[in-house]
């Protein structure tokens, strides 16, 4: 089970014993030592309330209203929120950053500010593909703004901030912990780069819930090096704990820049229906490769078709690059825009035997309508 979308509770009686023991540790210590230790406890809870200080203002509450019609009138609607995120003001124009699975699907939107105050809000642009949106209040509104940081300077162990409306009750919940690991990739497994396709993903343990996504990830100089996207409370039959996933700040930048001045993104689009291969396919059928990009199907008239891409083909690397489990089709789009022209090495049968050879393709550019078909989930 995943959520930007969904809760469990979590036990709490472990971490009360661990406290317990980490005390009882602690007073065997030299008292030099445990001076030194309370110090350092105590300028990390400085450094970290000083961030919360300057930043708690630009984070907001995000409501998806829908409109419903009224019983008691037949021809009258009324709004009503169908559910709620986070986002983060970014600018003093009011532009306001948070997830497309916050806003998809709504008629209408509403702010709740740091202080309880509500501002309507219009939804600027959505990007399906990498799960972000942005939302405007009237710059009379705003009482504060962050800025976003470079995420390519995260390393893991490093400490972060979550600041967030779990629930959508919780507004402004603060939570804390370090970066857990970089470049994931384990969500875009399938072969739709158009719509979430959660390509390298910054995992994190500080907790999140329902009501968090959108919500800001920040680094302890106040900067945003991350979306709050993702947390996992079960995977299959296990339940798991402390794994929570953010859009790193990098992605965010560029997305958000198109979706200010344009209300969409620049996406690459080739128009065929792509499977991601892994061992356990190529075992089944006996396909030649362990990875890859499988292709299930062809539009017609599209990039894939002109380049002369078949139903069967398997995609073994993108502009010299091999696609792997690590090096996903989705994240190789990153580099590239529509109008690039790449060499693909592709693999087909022919008399009976996997052979390989070199197509040509020009990236198009994602239509508006294969966004708009993007759903929860896809």
């Amino acid at each position: 089970m995943q959520f930007g979308l969904g809760t469990r509770l979590v036990h709490r009686s472990r971490s009360v014993t661990f406290t317990f023991l980490v005390v009882a540790m602690a007073s065997l210590l030299p008292i030099s030592q445990t001076v030194t230790a309370a110090q350092s406890a105590t300028t990390a809870d400085t450094n970290v309330v000083s961030v919360v200080d300057d930043v708690a203002n630009a984070v907001v509450t995000v409501l998806n209203l829908q409109q419903l019609n009224d019983p008691g009138q037949d021809s009258a609607t009324s709004l009503q929120a169908n559910s709620s995120g986070t986002g983060f003001i970014i600018d003093k124009e009011g532009h306001i950053v948070t997830n497309w699975h916050v806003v998809t699907g709504g008629d209408a939107f509403e702010v709740i500010l740091a202080d309880g105050s509500k501002a309507p809000a219009k939804l600027i642009g959505s990007d399906p593909r990498d799960d972000l949106a942005v939302v405007q209040i009237d710059a009379s509104k705003v009482p504060d703004f962050v800025s976003l940081g470079d995420s390519s300077t995260l390393k893991p162990g490093q400490s972060i901030i979550a600041i967030g409306s779990p629930l959508g009750a919780f507004t402004n919940t603060v939570t804390d912990g370090i970066i857990s690991g970089l470049g994931r990739n384990e969500f875009s497994s399938s072969g739709n780069a158009d719509c979430q396709n959660y390509s390298n993903l910054i995992q994190h343990t500080a907790p999140i819930n329902h009501g968090n996504s959108g919500g800001p990830l920040f680094n302890l100089k106040g900067e945003v090096v991350g979306v709050n996207t993702i947390g996992l409370t079960t995977v299959g039959s296990d339940v798991v704990q402390g794994l929570f996933f953010a859009v790193p700040s990098d992605i965010v930048v560029q997305a958000v820049q198109e979706l200010i001045a344009t209300g969409t993104i620049a996406a690459p689009f080739i128009g065929a229906d792509l499977i991601t291969l892994d061992p356990s396919l190529n075992a089944a059928y006996d396909l030649g490769t362990d990875s890859g990009m499988y292709v299930n199907d062809v539009q017609r008239s599209s990039p894939a078709a002109d380049a002369g891409l078949r139903p069967d083909d398997i995609i073994l690397s993108v502009d010299g690059k091999e696609i792997t489990q690590a090096n996903t089709w989705a994240l190789m789009l990153y580099d590239f825009k529509p109008g690039d022209t790449v060499d693909l090495v592709v693999q087909r049968i022919q008399n009976n035997k996997w052979v390989q050879g070199k197509l040509t393709i020009t990236f198009g550019q994602t239509p508006q309508e294969v966004f708009a078909a993007c759903q929860l989930g896809s």
